[in-house]
């Protein structure tokens, strides 16, 4: 009997489940590019729909990555991985908060110029200093002021660069438009998420960044990329600003979740009344104190104790105080005028874990929760309280959530 030969059907490409798209994109960032890859997991992930595929933030002091999977997965792999490192080069830039008095649409094209040309395979659409006629290699500042022509009031209002800002650049077609068309006025990531960034003072964002580098470059021994070396040795640098003011200003952020809407205060950006915000009456603040043996250093608790006296002392305040190591020993009640400081001395091993139990059973939650230790014993893996972590000066912290202050610092 003859054989015969048996024809199969091409086999069709199967696509990427949707649902897997940002952890596949992560692994892949990881493997190519570590340190931005370890840089991604201290981010806290935010799934949306129709929102404009993937973007990055800083919110209440927590860093935010933002990400529409059925969008994202509408790119190919490499330009998945390509996206991701260009919203980590925006915080790294501080971009979010850097954009003051600048137009929206404006600020975002040109943060994008100044990353752009240093990101392999960013999709075609993706905006590029050559389609400007500008130059490579500008700060953001700068793009922006070649963006906009000097005294150009009009283009403080609206959505749109409009036709008179795109003059100053190259050949004009019939339509009046530059080689910049208009594909390439729109960032391909979502910068609207940058308003959330209004939550957080500029020197807690820059803490924030900082916390980020410093864990990233740790797990990935040290290796850079090597056109942000620079950029990195800098983040690297003790910081010039004292570990007072960071305390001041986390707590002052903590005061601005759950206020309430008001239309008093000009926005940052815009020359015209935006929806301001009224304060909510009473801040309710978790601070817990590890009163380990390895954390008995009592200089240093009693100073972080009278500046937090201070600062709550200064508003309308409910502060729970949780003296814990390897389970809660007690528990402190105050209100901002009945703050003393007080020194509690324990002992034994330190165990993170059951002051966030008790954060999470709180009615109501508190804002935050601010936690003195060495960070050496167990923490919960995520959290959704902003947590400032308060750290010795031979210290660590025991994970990636929350924000890093080290005492004895200046």
């Amino acid at each position: 009997m003859n054989a015969e030969l048996i024809s199969f059907p091409n086999r069709q490409a199967v696509p990427e489940n949707p649902a897997r798209v940002l952890e596949n994109a992560v692994v892949r960032l990881l493997k190519q590019k570590p340190f931005y890859g370890h840089l991604l997991l201290g981010f806290r992930r935010r799934v949306v729909q129709d929102q404009g595929g993937l973007g990055v933030t800083i919110s209440h002091g927590t860093p935010i990555l933002s990400v529409d999977p059925d969008t994202l997965a509408a790119y190919s792999a490499d330009e998945q991985v390509a996206l991701l490192e260009h919203g980590i080069k925006h915080l790294l830039h501080l971009h979010p908060v850097r954009g003051r008095g600048v137009h929206r649409l404006t600020w975002d094209v040109a943060t994008d110029l100044a990353i752009n040309p240093s990101i392999a395979n960013m999709p075609e659409a993706a905006p590029r200093p050559e389609r400007f006629k500008l130059e490579t290699g500008l700060a953001a500042e700068e793009y922006a002021r070649l963006l906009t022509r000097p005294f150009d009031i009009g283009n403080l209002e609206g959505e749109g660069l409009g036709n008179s800002s795109l003059e100053a650049f190259g050949q004009h077609d019939e339509s009046g438009r530059s080689d910049a068309d208009q594909s390439s006025l729109t960032p391909v990531d979502d910068h609207s998420l940058w308003n959330e960034a209004d939550s957080t003072p500029e020197r807690l964002v820059e803490q924030v960044v900082r916390d980020l580098v410093r864990e990233a470059h740790r797990k990935a021994h040290g290796e850079v990329p090597e056109d942000i070396t620079g950029l990195i040795e800098g983040w690297l640098a003790p910081p010039e600003i004292q570990w007072q003011q960071i305390l001041r200003q986390f707590i002052g952020t903590a005061g601005r979740i759950g206020r309430q809407s008001s239309w008093q205060r000009q926005h940052r950006r815009f020359q015209h009344n935006t929806p301001g915000v009224r304060k909510r009456r009473q801040l309710k603040l978790l601070v817990a104190i590890d009163v380990s043996e390895s954390t008995d250093e009592g200089p240093l608790r009693e100073t972080f104790a009278r500046e937090l006296l201070q600062i709550a002392r200064g508003r309308e305040s409910h502060i729970t105080v949780l003296y814990a190591h390897s389970r809660i020993r007690r528990i402190d009640q105050f209100r901002s005028s009945q703050m003393t400081a007080e020194v509690f001395h324990g002992g034994g091993f330190t165990d993170l874990r059951p002051v966030f139990d008790y954060a999470k059973e709180m009615h109501p939650l508190p804002a935050a929760v601010i936690y003195l230790t060495d960070g050496y014993g167990p923490a919960p893996e995520e959290m959704e309280f902003p947590t400032l972590w308060v750290l010795t000066p031979d210290g660590q912290k025991p994970v990636e959530w929350g924000v890093e202050l080290r005492l004895g610092v200046e």
